[in-house]
């Protein structure tokens, strides 16, 4: 795990070296500072000259100076590594997401990949930070200091021997007592993220049937769990303080009454060694403090690090070929013997035994009741799965010896759940083709019937869409990413149910403006209404994952009775209409 994470430190190595560096000269010259006080005090106790004194006072300004200095180089330097680490884990977790197969995404939530992004990966920047900064300088005092108070204490740093197991002791039944609440806090950010997620997205229907208390309420509930377990966890971590406290008030005292009994009785320790010891005490027990809090943070931490991990070490289940075929000869579509389940372990197959030759440049229609896998047969063809058995076979070729990138150049989907992002219009348009002109734009939005309600707007093609799509309506939405996949010009185009939103005569202009502006281009229509694929060259049935039935309008009618049965219970109700 700390090798896979830190892997994302590439460049801001320097820094992070840079910052050790400083604060390993800090320490050194905080723990000498103490020992020279300490020379300065006696001094001034044996009436030593005035030119001496100002040369040690000068000696521990300039120490105090470059202390400050080596100070503010490793907290620029433990900054720098730290935040560019972030950004780097970002990255990675970014890059690897986007490669990530449909399966590889449906193991975690979109609510769990924000706040491993978020939450986790602050939570290891602020542990990278520790580490190189606290977590060098802690022990470092630590050693050092306990060994300048042993050289200079004598028997005074028999004190440290009662002091330090006791802290330690304490330090540690503390933070192994709030770490499972900890733990399960992480969990329970997900949760909430989750609720947010959900509120946002669904806020139309939220307010449409006047549930914002009971949305109120889940969010507040989960933000009550998330506040329960923080406190808990903080009210154990608080007892740090007091026995910090009482572990330097014993130091203080023990030191104080033994050194001055020791000093009275010229024992051979002076008036500044108790300083110095006083200081040293003082380092020892704070660095302990340190310690303790980078135990909690890095415990804390450990689970964001694990979170963030397991995004990083996915694999994705799709992947190139050794020497994969580039270029798609045409749109031609050959299902030879497919079986598909979206898990290996699962029971029954979302699809079975679908056998089904489409030729290149022609109309397919998908027709069956719910549930019946029309979308999952047609995010096999650009491989957004891989079948489970048997072939496909695109322009005479198996999927999965295209290059991954090349097979979904070459098809555009209309997905039933349509997608616009924010910025203008004509910037959503060109994601079918970054390099189209204005007057392609035009072109493409008339086939797709929406140049007219985009003129309509005061900026035209240049009209501002909000996140989501918000302010335009179902159907506008629907016909601008048609419009936008018309751009690609691809060998396949596949519409799932994307025409459900307009009326039947905006439909059927729609289908005419593709006969005319991508003839050669093999069509997949998925629709419910068999107006939008009467006309097909061949209109396939499905029912509970197979293909039950396949032919022309004609044909269907006289030969499947669950077409002949749609067919009429549609018209019927249209005549009913009319």
């Amino acid at each position: 795990m700390i090798k896979t994470l830190l892997a994302s430190v590439r460049e801001y190595k320097k820094p992070a070296l840079l910052s050790f560096s400083a604060i390993v000269g800090e320490v050194i010259i905080e723990c000498l500072i103490p020992f020279i006080t300490a020379s300065l005090i006696t001094k001034i106790q044996n009436n030593v000259e005035m030119g001496e004194l100002i040369k040690i006072g000068l000696l521990l300004v300039l120490m105090a100076f470059v202390s400050l200095g080596c100070g503010a180089l490793a907290g620029h330097a433990s900054a720098k590594a730290s935040a560019g680490f972030a950004k780097n884990l970002r990255t990675d977790m970014f890059d690897r997401i986007q490669r990530f197969s449909f399966e590889n995404i449906d193991r975690f939530s979109s609510a769990s990949l924000v706040t491993r992004m978020t939450t986790d990966v602050g939570n290891a920047q602020m542990s990278f930070m520790m580490i190189i900064r606290v977590a060098v300088r802690a022990p470092l005092m630590f050693v050092f200091a306990v060994v300048m108070a042993s050289i200079m204490g004598g028997k005074l740093a028999l004190t440290f021997v009662v002091v330090i197991p006791v802290l330690l002791a304490g330090l540690i039944i503390v933070t192994r007592k709030a770490m499972p609440a900890f733990h399960r806090v992480f969990k329970k950010y997900d949760k909430l993220n989750e609720s947010v997620e959900e509120n946002v997205r669904a806020m139309r229907v939220v307010k449409g049937f006047a549930r914002e208390d009971y949305e109120k309420q889940k969010f507040g509930k989960a933000a009550e769990d998330i506040r329960a377990d923080f406190t808990k966890a903080e009210r154990i971590v608080a007892f740090n303080n007091p026995l910090m406290q009482a572990c330097l008030y014993f130091n203080m005292v023990f030191v104080l009454f033994i050194g001055s009994k020791l000093v009275i009785t010229a024992s051979g320790v002076e008036v500044g060694h108790l300083s110095a010891m006083l200081t040293y005490g003082f380092q020892v027990l704070m660095s302990l403090m340190m310690l303790s809090m980078i135990y909690v943070i890095l415990t804390i931490s450990l689970e964001s690090m694990r979170r963030i991990t397991e995004v990083l070490k996915e694999e994705p289940t799709l992947k190139n070929p050794e020497k994969p075929i580039t270029q798609l000869a045409n749109g031609s579509i050959d299902f030879e013997d497919v079986s598909f389940k979206y898990s290996k372990t699962a029971d029954n197959f979302a699809l079975s035994g679908v056998n089904l030759h489409i030729a290149s440049g022609m109309t397919v229609g998908l027709i069956g009741g719910t549930g019946s896998s029309k979308s999952t047969l047609v995010q096999l063809i650009p491989r957004l799965y891989d079948v489970t058995e048997g072939v496909i076979r695109v322009g005479g070729n198996d999927v999965r010896d295209y290059d991954i990138e090349s097979l979904r150049d070459a098809v555009a989907m209309v997905l039933q759940k349509n997608q616009l992002f924010s910025g203008k219009i004509k910037d959503n348009l060109r994601w079918g083709n970054e390099n189209a002109t204005d007057e392609e734009l035009v072109e493409a939005c008339k086939l797709a019937q929406a140049h007219e309600f985009i003129t309509a707007f005061p900026d035209g093609y240049d009209t501002y869409i909000e996140q989501g799509g918000t302010n335009v309506s179902g159907g506008q939405k629907q016909r601008l990413c048609i419009a936008r996949a018309l751009l690609k010009k691809p060998k396949i185009l596949i519409l799932d149910d994307s025409t459900s939103a307009v009326d039947t005569r905006t439909d059927a202009l729609i289908r005419m403006g593709f006969k005319r502006y991508i003839p050669d281009t093999t069509k997949i229509i998925i629709a419910q209404r068999i107006a939008s694929v009467e006309d097909a060259d061949l209109i396939v049935i499905m029912d509970n994952g197979r293909v039950v039935s396949q032919g022309t309008h004609e044909e269907l009618l006289k030969s499947s009775p669950i077409y002949r049965e749609i067919y009429e219970e549609q018209t019927t109700g249209r005549d009913e209409n009319e």
